[in-house]
């Protein structure tokens, strides 16, 4: 394993004494001299609120009223953690942005969280990676009766809109919290901090398995530290290198796919959440949205997804806004990368299969570049995928790069990721606390000697009465 003080910048840059490695004092104050672009802010046009109404329409046509869960592709009742959260955050931003009144934002919450609170859960640890929306049963990934296990990228994704929820609207603190209470956490994060998946495959015992690769990695890590556990090891960005791209040193992953069968894929969905929702801070960061990142590593991560993108279309003239995506048919979703496998621009299927043809301007991926750096080649991109939807079924996944047209299927994350999207542009980063919060049901968990035993939580030291 690298040193964590050797990679993109130099080591000059960095301080190294925190689990977040971030840049010391005197590069902080440098880099507002350097050339970065500013995120958008202010008042949404009518052309954005409108945006933001069709995006929700996705919501309206996909809601399964009897459990409160949306499917995560059109009229297909299926649904995985990661989507659901796209869900939570297309909810929250449809409320913020007065599309749906508080009475609504209610009856979908209090339905989401009743059935959370009821979730047959895999082994009796956690949830599932799939679920039936219109019942709420354990699913493999055809729709069909069963476990598959649990992924700790979803999961963690998911306790990020937990507690953005819980502190946005303390009066669900309250049911948040008892979902987040029955879990058990033993399997999923080690002792080093280290965050695993369970996969159960037929015929063999269960297999925990280190999940996550540079990115997503550290962005659903933050779900868990979120809520007190200590991902230390998962928050590293090691082991990692970069590869120059049209000039720009480009971050990935080096665990090897062939011995641990996960792919490693430099895509922009994971910075461009990191940054809209946590706002780039570290999760101790409790202050309002600013453009002084305390994340500093993964700020400057996500700036060079950001600027290789844009050098690739000023150089070759294809619009460049990569991240994965679904597909209207066989294999359903694919992985559009920058950088993966050894090879830039490399587009394939979640075994590894390289289709190029399916390489797109995602919508999310190009909204959220818009957002997060005002530029001339952002306004180009949003100017591509504005108006990339059907007005009664939301937006579409993107434009095919080949110039084959739109991509024809409409899913939960997609349409999510462009709410919050439109969201942060009011708001700033959408992580947000209010003062004077009584401790919460969680919080009391924590610090309680008796009771949730054999979970794995978080403990707070308890300081002896003098």
């Amino acid at each position: 394993m690298r040193s964590i003080c050797v990679g993109l910048i130099t080591i000059a840059l960095f301080g190294c004494g925190n689990k977040y490695n971030q840049f010391s004092d005197d590069i902080i104050d440098r880099k507002s001299h350097w050339n970065i672009p500013k995120p958008r802010s202010g008042e949404l046009t009518e052309q954005e609120m409108e945006m933001a109404r069709i995006a929700w329409r996705y919501f309206e046509n996909n809601y399964q009223e009897q459990t409160g869960l949306v499917n995560a592709v059109n009229n297909y009742p299926s649904v995985t953690w990661w989507d659901a959260s796209s869900y939570l955050a297309g909810m929250v931003s449809a409320y913020e942005l007065g599309i749906i009144e508080k009475a609504e934002l209610d009856s979908r919450l209090t339905r989401f969280l009743a059935t959370l609170n009821k979730l047959d859960l895999f082994r009796g640890e956690l949830p599932n990676k799939a679920y039936n929306t219109q019942t709420s049963a354990k699913v493999d990934y055809g729709n069909q009766p069963g476990e598959i296990g649990y992924s700790a990228l979803d999961l963690g994704r998911l306790m990020i809109w937990l507690h953005i929820l819980k502190h946005r609207y303390p009066e669900f603190a309250t049911s948040i919290d008892s979902v987040v209470l029955r879990w058990n956490f033993c399997n999923i994060i080690d002792e080093n901090g280290t965050m695993f998946g369970a996969l159960l495959e037929p015929g063999k015992e269960v297999q925990y398995l280190q999940e996550g690769r540079l990115g997503y990695e550290e962005y659903a890590a933050k779900g868990f530290e979120l809520w007190g556990f200590d991902v230390s090891q998962a928050l590293l960005p090691e082991p990692y290198s970069t590869i120059n791209l049209f000039g720009y040193d480009v971050p990935y992953d080096t665990r090897d796919p062939r011995k641990l069968k996960a792919h490693s894929y430099v895509v922009t969905e994971s910075y461009v959440l990191d940054g809209i929702e946590l706002g780039w801070d570290t999760v101790d960061d409790r202050s309002a949205h600013d453009n002084r990142y305390s994340h500093e590593w993964m700020a400057e991560f996500a700036l060079q997804i950001y600027r290789v993108q844009e050098e690739r279309y000023k150089q070759t003239g294809i619009i460049t806004a990569r991240t994965e995506h679904q597909l209207a048919g066989a294999p359903y979703f694919v992985y559009d990368t920058i950088y993966t496998d050894g090879f830039a621009w490399n587009t394939i299927s979640e075994v590894g299969d390289y289709l190029p043809q399916y390489s797109a301007v995602a919508v999310k991926g190009a909204m959220g570049m818009w957002v997060l750096w005002d530029t001339e080649y952002t306004d180009l991109l949003f100017n591509h995928v504005a108006t990339a939807y059907d007005k009664e079924k939301g937006f579409y996944e993107g434009i095919f790069e080949n110039g084959t047209g739109l991509i024809n299927t409409f899913t939960s994350n997609n349409n999510g990721i462009t709410l919050e999207i439109l969201l942060y542009k009011k708001e700033g980063k959408l992580l947000k606390y209010k003062d004077d919060v009584p401790p919460s049901l969680w919080e009391k968990a924590l610090e309680s000697p008796f009771g949730y035993e054999g979970q794995c939580l978080p403990r707070k030291k308890i300081e002896p009465v003098k």
